[in-house]
């Protein structure tokens, strides 16, 4: 199946919070998406875990990084 027109198709985890933090920065993040994993003590890899493991926290990501797309 072809996926050219899904924005997040090559898209790794990582890089769509990379690009999240740059954004917005940690403390913007965690006010767009409320999780303790962007609240306290944050970080990549300890986030990555978490959104990994936890499948509605991912959806809220990739949903934020998509609405990001659309407005440029």
């Amino acid at each position: 199946m072809e996926q050219k027109n899904n924005p997040l198709h090559g898209k790794t985890l990582k890089d769509i919070l990379e690009h999240l933090v740059h954004h917005y920065r940690w403390d913007g993040l965690a006010y767009h998406i409320n999780i303790n994993c962007f609240k306290s003590n944050p970080s990549i890899n300890s986030s990555l875990t978490f959104l990994r493991k936890t499948p509605w926290a991912r959806k809220k990501v990739e949903e934020l990084y998509l609405s990001i797309l659309d407005k440029k």
